[in-house]
């Protein structure tokens, strides 16, 4: 049985009892860790091709310990130019060894990220609301047109172009912020 698995943005063909030297994890060492994103699995002749991974399937690992790979000489020379740089680097890397391969019914690792994008759904919340306020600035009589160029004055040029495009104003592609203002109020 084998799996080809993405662990830390690289494809890895791994096997049961396979050590493998992936880019440096934030594991520490002797710990174990699962990966969930699994492409395929070959199970006894039986291929199973994700789109693009396999919901359920997972590999589990356990962190040998973490070292530096051989030293690769990077040297840039510009001929008739004097220009000669030498560097060299050491990839950060960590060793693991696959423990086990599940092909389906694993349980989904948590992650933190979950919580990511209900914080990205607050702040759009705001701009939608600003919006909603727009409108309602063009229908104020005229003793309150002052404090509607004082509010037009706050936004954003973008914010100023789509509301002119909702009041049908042409030309706003090449006006300026003043210019749009003024064709606003």
């Amino acid at each position: 049985m084998y799996a080809i698995v993405e662990i830390a943005g690289h494809q890895f063909k791994v096997e049961k009892d396979q050590k493998v030297f992936v880019n440096r994890l934030q594991t520490e060492e002797g710990k174990k860790v699962s990966f969930d994103n699994v492409l395929l699995v070959e199970d006894g002749g039986k291929v199973t091709v994700g789109a693009p991974a396999i919901g359920g399937a997972q590999v589990s690992a356990k962190v040998l310990k973490h070292l530096q790979g051989d030293k690769v000489i990077v040297f840039k020379k510009k001929r008739r130019k004097g220009y000669r740089v030498k560097n060299g680097h050491r990839q950060a890397l960590s060793e693991i060894i696959i423990e086990s391969i599940v092909a389906s019914g694993a349980k989904p690792a948590t992650k933190v990220e979950k919580a990511k994008p209900a914080a990205k759904v607050e702040k759009a919340a705001p701009v939608k609301e600003t919006k909603k306020v727009e409108p309602k600035a063009k229908a104020k009589p005229a003793s309150k047109v002052e404090e509607a160029t004082q509010d037009l004055s706050k936004m954003t040029v973008a914010q100023l172009k789509d509301m002119a495009k909702a009041q049908g104003v042409s030309g706003i592609s090449s006006m300026k912020k003043a210019e749009l203002i003024a064709a606003l109020s």
